[in-house]
């Protein structure tokens, strides 16, 4: 039964590239699929946390997870209060009667023991609360309208920067020395020092404005797509190629991988059934940090091919002062760094029998 299971273990990811592929072509996501691809990494998630004992790992690193954001959440509602001015501080200021209403309406009179008190109670329920500037909108109809496109981006971009960093890592260093290692480096290092607002422009001007290719802004098929998840994907892919260089040039000294040589296996055999799946360890690990970066840098590039996704929001909710509206996405920020460092963590555990957690 454990062997039935264990060759299964491919079903997630191929649910996974098929929601990709689907979706890419400007399909809606068919929620059968999704709530398959949901239940068999559900299933395999707790199939491997018990064959390889990690329960106790997995228990505290969910404790931790739930510290850390009650720490985000309650340092971000003390940093917002404690910012002058307030979310109905306007150029032309309201009439006393009318702003003391409205304080009274969200409970900004309240002291602020008060006030935290409330706002980690609603926390605590799922009520993430109101929106002061999109009146009568909860922020979890906020960040649900705009979430799914964010996260689209997201993954493609992340796809992108593995489908590119990966080969162009293993060619530099299977060809190390030679001008092809070089240019590589050379692009890698091109990648990684170029900031994506500039990239981003010089891409739509090359690509839409000059060959017509694809399309210069928004979110509403392949065309659109393109851009802004390669832009997005240049960086991370560049430092992928660096990382996935070194580890197999170390790997390659390897006296296992001499062994393979003395027997006889070919290169191509050597290098990609030996060397690249003992290399994928630390290009894994850097999954959740480099998450944090596509998130992050999604920012800009949302903005800039003005895409509908959580950035706009983000932007003006710190602008307008919505506190609800800027602890909903500081939260879901942190929820998502969390559980992508989790995740890469249990894929190592998975990939390497080595690892052991405690």
């Amino acid at each position: 039964m454990r062997e039935v299971i264990q060759r299964g273990a491919p079903i997630p990811l191929i649910l996974f590239l098929t929601s990709v592929v689907w979706t890419f072509l400007g399909n809606d996501l068919p929620q059968t699929l999704l709530l398959a691809f949901l239940g068999s990494t559900l299933f395999y998630f707790l199939f491997y946390v018990i064959e390889k004992n990690m329960g106790a790992y997995v228990l505290r690193r969910f404790l931790e997870a739930g510290f850390t954001i009650f720490v985000i959440a309650t340092m971000t509602f003390l940093l917002l209060r404690v910012i002058p001015g307030g979310p109905f501080d306007e150029e032309k200021a309201l009439p006393p009667a009318v702003k003391a209403n409205i304080e009274a309406k969200y409970g900004l009179d309240d002291p602020l023991w008060k006030q935290y008190a409330n706002y980690m109670g609603g926390l605590l329920q799922g009520d993430l609360g109101e929106s002061y500037k999109y009146v009568g909108r909860p922020i979890t109809e906020i960040i649900g309208s705009a979430l799914p496109n964010s996260i689209q981006l997201g993954v493609y971009a992340l796809l992108v920067a593995y489908l590119l960093g990966l080969p162009l890592g293993v060619i530099a260093a299977s060809r190390h020395g030679t001008w092809v290692d070089s240019a590589m480096m050379v692009t890698a290092i091109s990648g990684v020092s170029l900031p994506s607002f500039l990239v981003a422009p010089l891409f739509v001007i090359l690509f839409s404005f000059t060959l017509n290719w694809l399309e210069p802004a928004l979110w509403m098929g392949p065309s659109y797509y393109i851009l802004p998840m390669v832009v997005l994907g240049i960086r991370p892919a560049a430092g992928i190629a660096r990382l996935t260089r070194a580890s197999v040039l170390e790997v390659i000294q390897s006296d296992f991988i001499r062994t393979a040589k003395s027997k006889g296996l070919s290169e191509r055999n050597i290098l990609f059934k030996h060397v690249l799946r003992n290399s994928l360890i630390p290009v894994l690990s850097l999954a959740g940090p480099m998450i944090a970066g596509i998130l992050t840098g999604s920012f800009i590039i949302e903005l800039i091919f003005a895409i509908p996704g959580l950035a706009k929001h983000m932007v003006q909710s710190v602008t307008n002062r919505d506190y609800p509206l800027v602890l909903g996405a500081t939260l879901l920020f942190a929820f998502l760094l969390v559980l992508a460092n989790l995740i890469s963590d249990l894929i190592i555990a998975m990939i390497d029998p080595r690892v052991k957690f405690s």
